[in-house]
């Protein structure tokens, strides 16, 4: 392909088969399905740009969205890269407390909402937050539709691949979320690379079920404009619902993160012996949390399809993946190999995993440059690579719950619990879940005077921790309330390893 941007990929692909199939919406019944050719998406995505520049968006702009997986969504992330404008995607479970800091950390002076979404009013909330903002905001409401224009109005695509026009939001280890910084040349390179090692061919039907707001969102993209393969779309992932649309799709490729592996598999065994849950499936691949070799074995034997599994993070979308010929032990043991330019080293004493690359971030909003003195990302994770030159994620340093392959920051939540009254101290800390990977518990110190009446409750920590806008998916399920938090005797600080290992083998959640 010519160019080095992805309007350049969508271009060159739209003009090589403009008539194949490239996304379609799953719904609960064929006559429900939407679909978009090549060809449609680069027209629709052009005059979404022209309505979008008729609002004064231009290049440059910050422009964030909070979309749920649909076409409209990749329609208006390609029409921002069309005028050049910065993006700053934010999954739909967010609420005001991440959205406010996402807009006042950007700048940006637009934000592109679903309206009403799973029964949460964005718009509502976007204009509560208008508010608080140093300077205007213009909503654009992409409920009913996007706006369009004619695109004669548009300035040239850009043509500089190296520029920062993607901004994604990871948690990481700090109580605040980290802008990452990313280019056309870097989510390009990602997805080359994903496609490749998934070895995706001509006959594949793709499938995104996870958050398009996700960094996996272009990833994926690229691979389908490289290969020119359709992609069934999903805005809600819930089984058996979403079977329906990946059997009359044929869809063979899937997954997301370890979290819908158990989802297959659970679907699987509630099918009488001898039936295939999806016949069509040869793959399923993914990352974002930890794979048990016994999980890998398992699905590979009962769904009758492979598993890849990988390594990838927001500053880095593709690191390793597991390649689908590979031997099945390194499938069920290992992250796969790094693609050709992604260079993995494994810190001498420490074991950190450090990244150098072009699919690599150029770095962290308005934070200090991250990278060593050669060049090299530290990702606070810890591993070892194999002789095969197979890479073995064998812990963090990173103090982070990893929850469906979800990051949430224990230092995010740890503070607002330390606005709730009755809180005198709290940690926050992620333990072993057969369903979720890991669950998020809160450890909590009640003030004297509080615990002389009642001890708090799940439902109050949740409660509060709703009025203050945290996203569902983050809040607890499980508190402890003890008389005091395990100390180090020196700093003072958190033991919070002691309340791993005190609380990591109670399975009972929800309780008081």
């Amino acid at each position: 392909m010519a160019g080095n941007t992805l309007w350049d990929l969508v271009a060159w692909r739209a003009a090589l088969t403009p008539s194949a199939p490239a996304l379609i919406q799953g719904a609960d019944s064929a006559r429900h399905d939407r679909r978009l050719t090549f060809g449609a998406l680069r027209r629709r995505a052009e005059r979404v740009a022209a309505g979008l520049y008729a609002r004064g968006v231009r290049p440059g702009s910050r422009l964030v969205w909070q979309l749920p997986t649909r076409i409209e969504t990749v329609v208006l992330s390609l029409a921002l890269a069309r005028i050049g404008a910065v993006q700053s995607p934010v999954v739909p479970l967010y609420r005001d407390h991440e959205v406010g800091q996402v807009l006042r950390r950007t700048g940006a002076a637009f934000l592109a909402v679903p309206g009403t979404w799973r029964g949460f009013d964005h718009t509502a909330m976007a204009r509560r937050l208008a508010w608080n903002l140093p300077g205007p905001l213009t909503v654009i409401d992409v409920h009913a539709a996007l706006p369009e224009a004619d695109p004669a109005a548009l300035p040239p695509p850009p043509d500089d691949g190296e520029e920062v026009r993607w901004i994604y939001w990871t948690s990481g280890t700090t109580a605040d979320p980290k802008g990452v910084l990313h280019t056309d040349r870097s989510l390009l390179t990602a997805g080359r690379c994903l496609a490749g090692a998934l070895r995706i061919g001509p006959s594949d039907v793709g499938s995104m079920a996870f958050p398009y707001a996700h960094v996996a969102g272009p990833d994926y993209t690229v691979m389908l404009l490289l290969h020119g393969i359709p992609a069934v779309l999903l805005e809600h992932f819930a089984l058996p619902r979403s079977l329906a649309a990946y059997r009359r799709h044929r869809v063979t490729v899937a997954g997301g993160s370890t979290a819908f592996y158990q989802l297959f598999l659970a679907a699987q065994r509630a099918l009488p012996p001898g039936r295939r849950l999806l016949p069509s499936l040869r793959l399923l691949a993914g990352g974002g949390a930890p794979l048990p070799p016994e999980l890998h074995h398992e699905v590979v034997a009962e769904l009758g399809c492979r598993l890849a599994h990988g390594y990838a993070m927001t500053e880095a979308p593709m690191v390793t993946m597991g390649d689908p010929t590979d031997l099945p032990e390194h499938l069920a043991t290992t992250a796969g190999r790094p693609p050709a330019g992604m260079d993995v080293l494994i810190t001498p004493g420490t074991g950190e995993i450090r990244l150098r690359g072009p699919a690599v971030c150029r770095g962290y909003l308005d934070e200090p440059d991250p990278f060593d003195a050669d060049g090299y990302l530290p990702t606070g994770d810890l591993g070892r690579l194999t002789p095969t030159g197979h890479l073995v994620v064998t812990g963090r340093l990173k103090d982070l719950i990893i929850r469906k392959g979800e990051n949430i920051s224990p230092q995010e939540i740890e503070a607002l619990l330390h606005r709730h009254p009755e809180v005198a101290d709290a940690a926050v800390i992620g333990l072993p879940d057969p369903a979720r990977g890991e669950r998020v518990c809160a450890v909590v110190e009640q003030t004297v005077r509080a615990s002389r009446s009642r001890q708090l409750t799940l439902a109050d920590v949740t409660a509060h921790l709703r009025a203050q806008g945290l996203a569902p998916h983050k809040l607890p399920e499980q508190l402890e309330v003890l008389d005091a938090l395990p100390r180090g005797a020196t700093l003072g600080k958190v033991l919070k390893q002691e309340l791993r290992d005190r609380f990591g083998g109670d399975t009972a959640v929800g309780r008081p």
